[in-house]
């Protein structure tokens, strides 16, 4: 036999894309081409094989190779298609046999001695082979919780090239690998609302946030504890659906971000880069192009301590993740969409010393530099957060005063019943949250009554608030309704929302 086919896989985003690897035993001088548009990682695959293939008993082919990756218009880049390439080039010589390769999929990285590496973008591949009526997987034992997670696919995890033949030859298969689909909680390690003294007003935003996914920013002096709050919020917040964990899972698999073992992401994710980041990093890119942080944050917090630090460029690129939950990611010759339906958490000082609005403080900028430090966050940024809190210092009784007895198990306990609610009223189209919601629902699940409305009235006129506001401002009076248990919109409601529009009140980025 001089031709043989196996499957293996890419991504494109976080979608997976089946890839067949075809080769061809010729005649001539011994040589190895790969075509197909591969990478200089996939070209590389050549020398791998053949030290794997070597050194696990094997014979190399002497022949001149081609291998064909199909559909050759697409750009192929990993490591992963190694593992396809070797098993087609054993079968190619009658090594391995090959009725069960067009039937299964073969990802991972060969190691010079033979054995398996991890790859990246195993979930999304699994998905794509099952929906292309592929029956088994074949992965690298570390990968193997994280493509058991597909429903309707044998998942046969493996240490080594040797032991992938020894399968593919056996007349009957092992049992297939199985996966928890519950995972571990992580909130026994998370830190605790009660450590957090005073700052009553600062945990409300926080209970708002966790129950109604709103973007939220604390402003204030340094070491009022804007960022011990804002790293308290994971601890407010329920583990993921089935559904919502498996697109989580998806794109920190694609990025390569999952530790050996994990097969799902059940806790949402907390992302913290620093204000060091570039554009590319916030936003997603690359030669694949890959997730960036807006994306490594779906269905989870992004939190930017010391806002107004970083980089311009990185902050406008979230604008248009806040407002359609998706980023497009276009090179030369490729676009992809990237989910990023993220809460934005933030906290920044109000100028460059730190006490401009302080008591116990006098601020020692100018009013031209505390402007010019102010407006290195946008206003249509701005006008995007719906919870804005200035965090002021606490004065000495408060620092000796006991901690707040309210634990963090208490909040998220109201958390949950908020999201039910919120469940219920967007079914069927589920994992929605208030702050999500179309002009549209905010018109239909956020109705006023005359004082309610007269209440807004005057606050859009003297405050000067965008349309954005004005929805934004409705959609935290449901929240704050939810939380209270669900019902109509009371005038109370609506004034603590208007309230936490704090930076047009006060006019302090401006």
């Amino acid at each position: 036999m001089v031709f043989s086919c196996a499957v293996t896989g890419t991504t494109r985003g976080i979608e997976g894309l089946l890839v067949r690897v075809e080769v061809y035993l010729g005649e001539g001088l011994p040589s190895f081409h790969t075509v197909g548009l591969p990478d200089a990682s996939v070209r590389e695959a050549r020398e791998r094989v053949r030290a794997a293939v070597r050194t696990s008993g094997f014979k190399f082919p002497e022949h001149r190779i081609t291998i064909n990756l199909a559909p050759a218009d697409v750009p192929k880049q990993g490591s992963g298609f190694d593992l396809a390439v070797a098993v087609g080039l054993l079968a190619a010589m009658g090594q391995v046999p090959g009725d069960r390769l067009q039937n299964t999929l073969l990802m991972g990285e060969l190691a010079l001695n033979g054995g398996l590496r991890p790859v990246r973008g195993i979930l999304p591949v699994a998905a794509e082979a099952r929906s292309a009526g592929l029956a088994a997987a074949v992965v690298p034992k570390s990968n193997g919780e994280e493509a058991a997670m597909v429903e309707g696919l044998a998942v046969y995890p493996a240490a080594s090239l040797r032991e992938v033949v020894d399968l593919l030859a056996a007349d009957r298969l092992p049992d297939p690998c199985t996966a928890a689909r519950n995972g571990i909680s992580r909130l026994a390690g998370l830190p605790d609302l009660s450590d957090v003294k005073a700052q009553y007003g600062a945990k409300r935003a926080l209970e708002l946030t966790a129950a109604g996914g709103h973007n939220l920013l604390f402003y204030g002096p340094p070491g009022a504890g804007k960022t011990l709050l804002a790293r308290r919020l994971p601890s407010l917040l329920p583990p993921l659906s089935f559904e919502e964990a498996i697109e989580v899972t998806r794109v920190h698999s694609v990025a390569g971000k999952l530790t050996g073992g994990v097969g799902l992401l059940t806790e949402p994710p907390f992302r913290a880069p620093h204000h060091t980041i570039s554009w590319a990093a916030m936003a997603g890119g690359g030669s694949g192009p890959m997730p960036g942080e807006v994306s490594l944050a779906h269905r989870g917090v992004l939190f930017l301590d010391e806002l107004a630090e970083f980089p311009r460029n990185a902050l406008e690129a979230l604008r248009q993740p806040l407002e359609d939950g998706s980023i497009w990611i276009s090179r030369v010759g490729r676009s992809v969409r990237l989910p990023t339906r993220f809460t934005l958490v933030a906290a920044m000082n109000p100028c460059p010393c730190g006490f401009l609005g302080a008591e116990a403080r006098s601020c020692s900028c100018s009013p031209a530099v505390a402007h010019r430090y102010q407006s290195r966050v946008s206003g249509p940024l701005i006008d995007r957060i719906d919870l804005q809190i200035y965090v002021r210092a606490l004065t000495g009784e408060q620092m000796l005063a006991p901690s707040c007895p309210e634990a963090s198990s208490a909040v998220r306990e109201r958390v949950v019943r908020a999201r039910g609610l919120q469940r219920e009223r967007f079914a069927p189209s589920g994992h929605r949250l208030n702050a999500s919601m179309s002009p549209k629902e905010v018109l239909r699940f956020c109705p006023l009554r005359p004082s309610g409305r007269a209440s807004l009235r005057r606050a859009v006129d003297s405050l000067g608030l965008s349309a954005r506001a004005f929805d934004r401002i409705l959609k935290v009076a449901r929240t704050i309704a939810d939380l209270d248990g669900g019902g109509a919109i009371q005038e109370a409601h609506l004034q603590e929302a208007i309230e936490y529009r704090s930076l047009e009140s006060e006019q302090l980025l401006r």
